[in-house]
């Protein structure tokens, strides 16, 4: 099946945003619209107003049904192998999912697999229009860098096939997930996002997916859940319906000025290991804080190992481990982890479990 990245020509890069959270049915204003909000007249091949057009039979809006009948909706689209992406938390307690595709047209679906952690969920629909097909993601090596435009369409407060213009702001960023976990290497963009985006694709110039919309932080700040990360977890959700991530057992300080002044370290960088899981994948391979204690008005856990570098990845902050964790390991892997321990480096082999259900 040919995807959009075959469709569409030329290269650079694309406008927009979308949001975090889903709105509910019985707040929804919208209607489908005409052409979204993006282009001109006088769009050049490979222009705003092009991928908009190019992208938009591939996206859909995601009606959910609670037990008690229509509960949210979110956005969504046909991914690489003809599944429907779009958030955990657009599809969580569906009893019942509706897809609406370009020009009104809707279709059944079943939920295939559902990720908390990574806000990722897999729709199996029942069919699609033929014009519905594939979105690529982007080649994450490198990831597209800041200043990247992008676009994002979806169905905000309703609004079906609606687009908002903006940049890649921000990359490697950190979104709150369950248990106090969180998802690595968010994208951040400054495009507008509303209720109702979630789920949608951030797309480039080419058409292809820089993320999947997740949520909003505030004013032309909002995050995607990244294409390096949804290629890990797309295809275990489609599969096997669940996706098992690595694992450490342990509580993590970012190292700050205070920590670094604690510790004696000459540079701020690393991140300290605040406590150990009992009978966890860390328990005796890293050494948690005993102690605490005040450091220019700041408590400070003491005592535990600083790592400062994680399968042959440096660690300077506490994206750097996360990414490594995410994107480059598994359940079972044992990998070096280089900590300052006592003040003096050493490194030690440490075999990464799975992550708890949520």
């Amino acid at each position: 099946m040919p995807t959009r990245r075959d469709v569409l020509a030329g290269g650079g890069t694309v406008a927009a945003g979308a949001f975090a959270g889903c709105v509910q049915v019985g707040s929804s204003r919208g209607q489908q619209s005409e052409g979204g909000q993006s282009g001109g007249q006088d769009d050049p091949a490979g222009g705003t107003t092009t991928v908009y057009q190019e992208t938009l039979p591939s996206v859909v809006g995601v009606l959910v049904y609670g037990r008690s009948g229509p509960a949210s909706q979110g956005s969504g689209f046909v991914g690489p192998d003809g599944s429907v992406l779009t958030n955990e938390h657009v599809v969580a307690n569906a009893s019942d999912v509706k897809l609406r595709f370009d020009d009104n047209e809707w279709r059944d679906a079943t939920v295939s697999g559902t990720d908390p952690y990574s806000d990722l969920a897999v729709l199996e629909p029942n069919g699609t229009p033929s014009e519905a097909t594939p979105l690529s993601f982007v080649d994450t090596d490198p990831e597209p860098p800041v200043g990247t435009p992008v676009l994002a369409i979806g169905s905000p407060y309703g609004f079906t096939g609606s687009a908002s213009e903006g940049i890649v702001s921000g990359i490697d960023r950190l979104l709150p997930a369950p248990n106090d976990f969180q998802i690595a290497d968010a994208v951040q963009t400054d495009a507008a996002l509303n209720p109702g985006n979630s789920g949608g694709p951030l797309v480039t110039f080419e058409g292809d997916v820089v993320g999947v919309v997740s949520s909003a932080g505030g004013e032309n700040v909002g995050f995607a859940i990244s294409a390096a990360l949804a290629k890990r977890v797309v295809p275990a959700l489609a599969e096997d319906g669940s996706y098992d991530h690595p694992f450490m057992g342990t509580s993590l300080l970012e190292v700050t000025p205070a920590v670094a002044e604690t510790y004696g370290l000459e540079n701020v960088g690393g991140v300290v290991v605040a406590d150990v899981l009992p009978d966890g994948p860390a328990q005796g391979v890293l050494r948690p804080a005993g102690d605490t204690t005040v450091t220019n008005g700041v408590s400070v856990p003491t005592g535990g190992d600083v790592v400062r570098g994680m399968g042959g990845t440096e660690v300077e902050t506490m994206a750097d481990l996360s990414n490594v964790l995410a994107l480059d390991t598994s359940p079972g892997d044992t990998i070096p982890v280089t900590v300052i321990r006592d003040g003096a480096e050493t490194t030690v082999d440490l075999t990464l479990g799975a992550r708890p259900d949520p």
